[in-house]
């Protein structure tokens, strides 16, 4: 049947979207949520104020309608996003169909 890890909470190993309290967000596979943090493998940073590739700012939500499509293009292995910056975690597939 598959590994579980009991100890790693209802999101580890999904795909999940954490909001920032500004305007970024992390997608990436969930490992864990702690009350440090949660702790993302394999995932992408967006920054809604940063250009895109044609110098306009994407949004976050351009930016999660794409990824729900089509994934991700993966900038980090493993991250720690702080608990004190997080305004939600949710799955990725909620945005998807």
């Amino acid at each position: 049947m598959g590994t579980f890890h009991h100890d790693k909470g209802d999101l580890h190993g999904i795909t999940v979207v954490v909001d920032l309290k500004d305007d970024r967000l992390y997608v990436g596979r969930c490992d864990t949520v702690t009350p440090q943090g949660v702790i993302l493998l394999d995932g992408a940073l967006h920054d809604a104020g940063a250009p895109g590739k044609d110098g306009t700012p994407v949004s976050k939500q351009d930016f999660l309608t794409k990824a729900a499509k089509f994934g991700i293009w993966k900038t980090f292995d493993h991250v720690l996003v702080p608990a004190e910056e997080v305004s939600s975690v949710r799955p990725l597939g909620e945005l998807a169909g």
